[in-house]
């Protein structure tokens, strides 16, 4: 990665009011933290293992939008607890802009109640002009659409609820 990719996330995270950036693509890893003194930009050879699921806390987003979906994202969770059914979250792997669809054109990848495999594509995340597949890394049926089309989205954020 160059200098000038990190300089566009900065100016990525300035412009969406963002906190924390993480990105990990091909062994490499780059975190970018608002605020966090000396840690400010830590690049390292990613593990060879990539985590198995990541959640986010409520109200651990930087932007409010994003806290307040995690809030009601985690509140919606934990009411369908309690009806017995246990969900899955498929996150973010990257900060971006989260679209349901390829394009305005098209119908929307995946909806409540459709079915999804490992390998199924739910979404789209532009990060830096470039359109990134999210598949759903796990199998179930849609739950929830947390996420909001078109608006940004912080690594770790709930997007999806799978049952």
């Amino acid at each position: 990665m160059e200098l000038k990719d990190i300089k566009a996330i900065i100016d990525l995270m300035k412009k969406n009011d963002l906190s924390v950036f993480e990105m990990e693509k091909d062994g490499f890893k780059l975190k970018l933290q608002k605020g966090a003194g000396e840690q400010t930009v830590f690049a390292a050879p990613a593990p060879t293992q990539a985590p198995t699921a990541m959640t986010a806390a409520p109200g651990s987003g930087g932007a409010d939008g994003a806290a307040s979906g995690a809030t009601s994202a985690t509140n919606a969770a934990a009411g369908e607890s309690a009806k017995g059914g246990s969900l899955k979250d498929i996150v973010s792997p990257m900060v971006g802009t989260f679209f349901r669809a390829g394009s305005p054109e098209s119908p929307p990848f995946v909806e409540i109640g459709k079915a999804v495999s490992d390998e199924s594509v739910v979404c789209i995340i532009e990060a830096m002009k470039v359109m990134n597949e999210i598949k759903a890394e796990t199998s179930g049926v849609i739950a929830e659409i947390v996420a909001e089309n078109g608006k940004p989205v912080q690594f770790g954020q709930v997007l999806f609820r799978v049952r």
